[in-house]
């Protein structure tokens, strides 16, 4: 039973495609029907079931698919465990969004250049919507961001989450006064990308209250939208921990609401296929670099729930 044959099934399984199957694999589509058709010759049973250009698993290929998943874990894990931290060569694909890339992304590409120094680190920003179509079609090997992946095969944790806080130029925002949400509809709204999880949260804040805002802006950047913000073009709800330093300086007020913009959550998520081990160890780094960050911020603006993780 060769080894390419049960790579490839689990490849398969999760990608759900022969062609970006072959193009991950760096090889052909008629190769990966091949490997396939080998494999369901030496187990005798089929594998998947075909439908059109689609097609999902048996279930004797789900049966497999947990078996063959697990052989080849434990194969990862002796080789890593036979193999130099230092001499550890591949490529680590990492998706975040940009709430993560301002605060405690560094750290932890520091630590895996500390840890692992011959591996390559790829770092996408994106959105959320954006980064979990990467992930799907094996473009990246884990992500950081405001959703799960619910498919089956992926595994997806909370790592932390973070406080948010209308923001907005000293010119627009009195400071010393408490703002209802509908005084706040009234405002120039500067908000998330349309679809995306904060977005979501906008209506539900203000529809609680019967109040839409008038004024919407959106953007797909977390600096775009604080750019706005200090130029006073609207109101933002941002998480507090990324726009410290300038409501230190004053180049942005705190809005004070009656009613709190609830926090974000951000998740990791990524898919356990051969050759991933060292994607595990660095989710595992992930969440002791995300609890010590949080546990360095003022009390109330980033924390970790235990009970999620």
């Amino acid at each position: 039973m060769k080894l390419a044959n049960l790579e490839t099934f689990v490849h398969l399984a999760r990608l759900r495609h022969f062609g970006r199957t072959a193009k991950h694999l760096n090889t052909t589509q008629p190769a990966i029907s091949s490997r396939l058709a080998a494999l369901e010759r030496e187990l005798g049973v089929q594998l998947i079931a075909r439908e059109g250009r689609e097609f999902h698993l048996t279930p004797a290929g789900h049966e497999a698919l947990r078996v063959i998943e697990k052989m080849l874990g434990d194969f990862d894990g002796l080789k890593l465990g036979f193999t130099d931290p230092e001499n550890v060569a591949i490529t680590l694909r990492i998706g975040a969004i940009d709430a993560i890339v301002q605060t405690w992304l560094p750290r932890l590409y520091d630590r895996l250049r500390q840890t692992y120094p011959g591996v390559q680190i790829e770092i996408v920003t994106d959105s959320t919507v954006n980064l979990l179509h990467h992930m799907k079609n094996g473009e990246l090997d884990i992500t950081f961001c405001l959703d799960p992946i619910l498919e089956e095969g992926y595994r997806s944790f909370v790592v932390c989450s973070y406080a948010m806080s209308w923001v907005g130029s000293p010119k627009l925002v009195d400071e010393d006064r408490i703002y209802t949400v509908a005084e706040l509809g009234t405002m120039p709204l500067i908000t998330f990308q349309r679809g995306s999880p904060p977005y979501r949260m906008i209506a539900p804040y203000f529809q609680d209250e019967s109040v839409l805002a008038s004024q919407l802006s959106n953007s797909n950047s977390l600096p775009t939208m604080i750019r706005l913000a200090m130029d006073g073009f609207g109101i933002a709800a941002v998480p507090t921990i990324v726009v410290e330093k300038e409501l230190d300086s004053g180049d942005l007020a705190s809005v004070q609401v009656n009613k709190p913009f609830p926090p974000l959550t951000f998740i990791a998520s990524y898919h356990p296929v051969p050759g991933s081990l060292l994607t595990e160890r660095v989710a595992e780094l992930a969440k002791r670099t995300a609890a010590e960050f949080c546990s360095e911020t003022v009390p109330g603006l980033a924390w970790v729930d235990y009970n999620l993780r």
